[in-house]
């Protein structure tokens, strides 16, 4: 019993030293509009398509609404290297993705508003339209 206790609570504070060295290193809140820096040596990474808008009428509003920040983000992440790369005359790689990120994100505004319009209530249909060009 004593053991089980001693080798949980070391497993419990190995984690919490892993925790707090991860966020040491990402102290500063500007790293995560910067891409990882990556080895030129290693093969050219694949990067996926845009979402279909087929696949996203299957998704729940809540899921609509975590996928738009985290492209949102992508796209903020994506300018800001492209204009830092730009700023010191060097090439921004795989330029294929900024249209990627901005052709999924007008899809889940496309999915939202065909919502809305489908959506019985006027007042709520109404509301859901301003939200949505808001975005």
């Amino acid at each position: 019993m004593f053991l089980s206790r001693f080798i949980g609570r070391t497993a419990l504070l190995a984690a919490a030293k892993s925790e707090s060295s991860a966020a040491a290193a990402a102290s500063n809140p500007l790293e995560q509009f910067f891409e990882a820096d990556r080895n030129p040596d290693d093969q050219k990474p694949v990067y996926g398509r845009s979402w279909k808008a087929s696949e996203l009428r299957l998704k729940s509003w809540d899921d609509l609404h975590k996928l738009w920040y985290v492209l949102l983000k992508e796209k903020n992440m994506l300018m800001t290297q492209r204009q830092m790369l730009h700023a010191q005359n060097l090439r921004f790689p795989n330029p294929e993705r900024l249209p990627k990120v901005r052709k999924s994100m007008c899809r889940i505004k496309q999915v939202l508003t065909e919502r809305a319009i489908e959506d019985p209530d006027p007042r709520r249909s109404a509301e859901m339209k301003r939200m949505i060009n808001a975005l």
